[in-house]
């Protein structure tokens, strides 16, 4: 099995944050994400200048129409993210106008992967009981996770006690970038179902992403460089 790989979420509103911590981690993490907080705050143009020659995760979890989801998917082309996000919630038909538009408007050697995000790691059963789903995390991520590769997405988003139902329903075919990541003693914020890299790399993910205990550590090199040799070891 290929080791997992790190990234690290760039999670501000602040361009210079966003460039300090991209730069003091470069050759530590394998890829950087900029979300929704960061682009809403600095629009595509910044997320071009941060991305510059790194790989590039886009997280903006796109979830509308398909018509609307597509010339989404379309209009980013330019910053040539590594990965996208979409909602596996959108549905069949907005995951394949998703997988259309992406074929249509990337160069094959530099198509984007589809990520089909499953359930938030921030919901247990409770949150999901709130909005009408009576199945378990699991249940609901399994369900979500085959349609979404059947409809043509590349991989999921899924939490790390995830990981192994997938693999079983699914086998090695899609790519798992797994979120809620922390690493041993660290707090866990605003996350509910979340391990330690070791073990997420054991389960199977292929990514994994970590923001906080990396850019609020007085050392984000170190506390990257420590996760790193965690996944080696894995």
């Amino acid at each position: 099995m290929a080791a997992t790989r790190l990234i690290v979420a760039l999670d501000t509103q602040d361009m210079t944050q966003a460039r300090q911590w991209a730069t003091q981690l470069d050759g530590h993490v394998d890829a950087i994400k900029l979300g929704m907080e960061f682009t809403y705050a600095q629009g595509l143009d910044a997320i071009r200048q941060i991305a510059d020659g790194r790989t590039l995760f886009l997280d903006l979890k796109l979830h509308d129409i398909p018509n609307t989801v597509a010339k989404g998917l379309t209009s980013l082309a330019p910053l040539q993210p590594a990965m996208l996000t979409i909602h596996a919630s959108g549905g069949r038909e907005m995951i394949r106008a998703a997988r259309e538009a992406v074929d249509a408007a990337y160069p094959a050697d530099r198509r984007p992967i589809i990520l089909a995000v499953t359930v938030l790691t921030s919901m247990d059963a409770a949150a999901l009981h709130d909005i009408g789903i009576d199945r378990t995390p699991q249940e609901q991520v399994v369900r979500l996770g085959q349609l979404a590769i059947e409809a043509g997405a590349d991989g999921l988003v899924c939490s790390a006690q995830e990981i192994a139902p997938l693999r079983n329903a699914l086998g090695r075919r899609p790519v798992l970038v797994v979120p809620g990541i922390r690493p041993a003693g660290s707090a866990s914020d605003d996350q509910k179902r979340i391990m330690t890299p070791t073990q997420a790399a054991r389960a199977g993910a292929d990514w994994i992403v970590v923001g906080r205990p990396i850019t609020r550590s007085p050392d984000p090199t170190a506390a990257a460089s420590a996760i790193q040799a965690e996944l080696a070891d894995a």
